[in-house]
């Protein structure tokens, strides 16, 4: 999902970044989020609600919302849209409670 080719933009190649979701060896690239790696991976279900247990995407992208929140290295309640990527890192969803799914 991520944009390679453009009529009127040029996007060059970033450096790759190797991280770990839930249990998956993936790539995203330098100056990407954490959401947008993954988004770019086509996750777009990163927790779920806590009553309805609901799933929840990429909605705000400014760290406002909670929807993208997420276990980082063990961490919980991540801000996964406003959290660079960082090689290495082990993400997994949750719900809003901080239990992994």
């Amino acid at each position: 999902m991520r944009i390679d080719k453009h009529p009127i933009l040029n996007f060059p190649k970033k450096e790759p970044i190797p991280f770990i979701f839930e249990g998956q060896h993936v790539v995203g690239y330098k100056g990407d989020t954490i959401a947008s790696a993954l988004h770019a991976l086509g996750v777009t279900t990163l927790s779920y609600s806590i009553k309805k247990d609901r799933p929840r995407g990429f909605y705000c992208a400014i760290g406002n919302c909670a929807s993208c929140n997420m276990m980082v290295n063990g961490v919980p309640n991540v801000r996964t849209c406003i959290t660079p990527l960082v090689a290495g890192m082990i993400i997994e969803r949750q719900t809003d409670k901080g239990v992994i799914r």
